[in-house]
């Protein structure tokens, strides 16, 4: 790390190692921010779109139908900027119970973070975002994978580094700050998390992004654990009902610019510039996501009106319900979300399903057979113009 490239004292100071190398300890929220124009115009924006998406997801007449696939594109887009390749369907078929050929499947990964969201939005009844829940968060994310072996639910007891394969403490571009500065920084986060404040929610949340991955109190996982937290506090904070913005696809499109926008912080102060873009960001996808949102209403009205003259109606209504939220499924995940003893009754459900053309079996077998819903899928992922 070049101590001459962090030259802004405001966002934290570099200092040097009694071993030689470099590392950053980032200043303490908040900072002392420039509210100019534009960002004051972007911050409103971002409000009024989460507020936008917020109505549209409370006037879904199942509202918790939809946020278990919103929650699973999530997944799979923070879990693909750390270098998985695992889709969304795959997904959906890995807790089908299908077996991927490859070891430690990048399935499983993104299957582990959805367990995190899951449990994170779970705890915030009893226990607000704070340093425990966020260990607790990393230990769901880690657990059976590859980052298994650095320590799962701790926090870092070595350095650690940011930077290309190959860096090393002495040439990464980005060293976080030593154990014992890194966990009194970690406290001053969580003090600055309860504390009330004048600074938009919204704008505190991509401050306190920028601040957890900064600090990087994990030896594995910080990117994703902080990813983490955005839908957590939005959640925590009543911007949205339930997690229906998937930020990550955003910082997914725009990678590089995502990562140059945090180090900017630390290296120059840019605190403005980086708020700009993860209120962009906000705005943009909260309108994305109430677009689907609607496309998934309008499916379910048409569904609901195929069905409503059938004997087993409800039964049947329920299962596109189910099928919203598990676009592929198979014929046990099918018994077990309507509540039914026979394995043949759900064969049933399912095939008066394939003849209204909302599934399709994807996999041409006989046994252990895949069923896709085309149309939901497609609304859920499928790219908006």
């Amino acid at each position: 790390m070049n101590p001459q490239d962090f030259v802004s004292p405001t966002a934290g100071q570099a200092i040097r190692s009694p071993k030689g190398y470099w590392e950053f300890i980032p200043a303490s929220l908040p900072p002392a921010l420039n509210w100019t124009a534009q960002l004051v115009s972007l911050a409103g924006e971002a409000e009024r779109a989460l507020a936008e998406l917020s109505t549209v997801g409370k006037s879904f007449p199942a509202p918790h139908v939809l946020t278990s696939s919103f929650i699973r594109q999530e997944a799979v887009m923070s879990s693909r900027i750390e270098g998985t390749q695992a889709t969304l369907e795959e997904i959906y078929q890995y807790e089908a119970g299908v077996t991927f050929t490859q070891p430690k499947s990048d399935a499983k990964e993104v299957h582990n973070y959805v367990s995190a969201l899951d449990h994170g939005l779970l705890r915030l009844s009893t226990l607000p975002v704070s340093l425990r829940l966020i260990r607790e968060l990393h230990e769901h994310l880690m657990k059976g994978v590859r980052g298994d072996l650095w320590t799962p639910g701790e926090f870092r007891r070595s350095q650690n580094w940011i930077g290309p394969a190959g860096s090393t403490l002495e040439t990464a571009p980005y060293v976080p700050p030593p154990v014992d500065e890194m966990l009194e920084s970690l406290n001053q986060l969580e003090r600055y998390i309860h504390a009330p404040s004048d600074i938009p929610p919204i704008a505190r949340v991509g401050l306190i992004h920028y601040q957890f991955e900064a600090i990087h109190p994990f030896l594995d996982g910080n990117g994703r654990v902080g990813r983490l937290l955005i839908v957590l506090l939005l959640c925590q904070w009543e911007l949205l009902p339930q997690p229906l913005l998937y930020l990550s696809h955003y910082f997914e499109r725009h990678r590089s610019e995502y990562y140059a926008r945090l180090l900017a912080i630390s290296q120059q102060g840019k605190w403005e510039e980086w708020l700009t873009f993860f209120l962009v960001g906000v705005r943009d996808q909260s309108r994305d996501a109430t677009i689907r949102v609607q496309k998934l209403q309008t499916l379910r009205e048409k569904y609901y009106l195929k069905f409503a003259a059938e004997r087993k109606a409800s039964q049947l209504q329920q299962l596109v319900d189910f099928l919203l939220g598990h676009p592929i499924v198979n014929i046990s995940q099918v018994q077990i979300a309507l509540k039914v003893k026979d394995f043949k009754t759900a064969q049933r459900y399912i095939a008066k399903l394939q003849d209204a053309k909302i599934l399709t079996e994807i996999t041409g077998k006989s046994r252990n057979r895949l069923f896709r819903a085309n149309e939901i899928l497609r609304a859920i992922e499928e790219p908006l113009p």
